[in-house]
């Protein structure tokens, strides 16, 4: 079942996503080698927490953390530890924020020092694809034009998606219906309508689409350990217009590439 949002939650969705965005911020200040991956956590934890916020992931499912970290060939889902970041890494820093009874929830890959080129432009690339599936999530629209046309820029670049993990609806819970897969066909799936809240966050590797789940239950990498890309949004779907609640505007401020 679909929970559609009133304007008055979808209110409470931005102020989230606000806390959100500036955690990345916060975060993004302090990417770079040799930083250990769980002062990253640490420091998403405590302004989430500063911001009379939770963080969503933590404890959901028994997951330990308030970031998934996921570096080089891991695709999502990561632990925070003591892994050190390196010159020529990517880092997947994904978060979500539960306030006020709502979640949300983004992700941003970011370039470590200097990267090949052929990881750089995965990068771009998976990121470009989020805006593009973001254009066709407008009212009228059904959810395969989203997927549709994410999975055809990616591919048409000579990358996979992944397909067995997808984004979401969310509101008071952290993931419900509809799912919004990365790939699919456009006219099918879930109409559009006003009040839908989902994250749209595509998921592409560099080589094959393949996926292991590693032993500590929860990482998933590439089955090839060729990197992998994540970038995320959580949009909310109006008659007139979609809005991203979400922001990445804080993390480009302090890191571009």
């Amino acid at each position: 079942m679909i929970h559609y949002k009133t304007e008055e939650e979808i209110q409470i969705i931005r102020e989230s996503a606000d806390i959100l965005g500036r955690a990345h911020g916060e975060v993004a200040k302090q990417v770079r080698a040799g930083v250990k991956t769980r002062d990253l956590d640490k420091i998403a934890e405590e302004y989430i927490r500063d911001h009379n916020a939770e963080a969503s992931f933590k404890g959901y499912n028994g997951f330990p953390s308030t970031l998934c970290i996921s570096v080089n060939e891991n695709v999502v889902h990561g632990f925070p530890g003591e892994y050190e970041l390196k010159d020529g890494d990517i880092i997947s820093i994904d978060c979500g924020v539960f306030y006020k009874g709502f979640h949300s929830d983004s992700a941003y890959t970011y370039p470590v020092g200097e990267v090949s080129p052929e990881t750089l432009a995965l990068l771009r690339a998976t990121k470009e694809s989020l805006y593009i599936g973001i254009e066709q999530a407008k009212y009228g629209n059904r959810l395969g034009d989203v997927s549709a046309s994410i999975q055809k820029y990616v591919e048409d670049r000579g990358y996979t998606v992944v397909r067995e993990l997808v984004g979401h609806g969310l509101g008071r819970s952290l993931h419900e219906s509809p799912e919004v897969p990365n790939y699919g066909k456009r006219g099918r799936g879930v109409k559009l309508q006003e009040g839908l809240v989902i994250a749209i966050e595509p998921m592409v590797n560099l080589g094959t689409r393949n996926i292991v789940q590693e032993n500590d239950g929860w990482t998933i990498r590439t089955r090839d350990r060729k990197p992998s890309a994540h970038f995320e949004h959580t949009v909310a779907i109006f008659k007139d217009r979609t809005e991203v609640l979400t922001t990445h505007k804080y993390i480009e401020e302090v890191f571009k590439f």
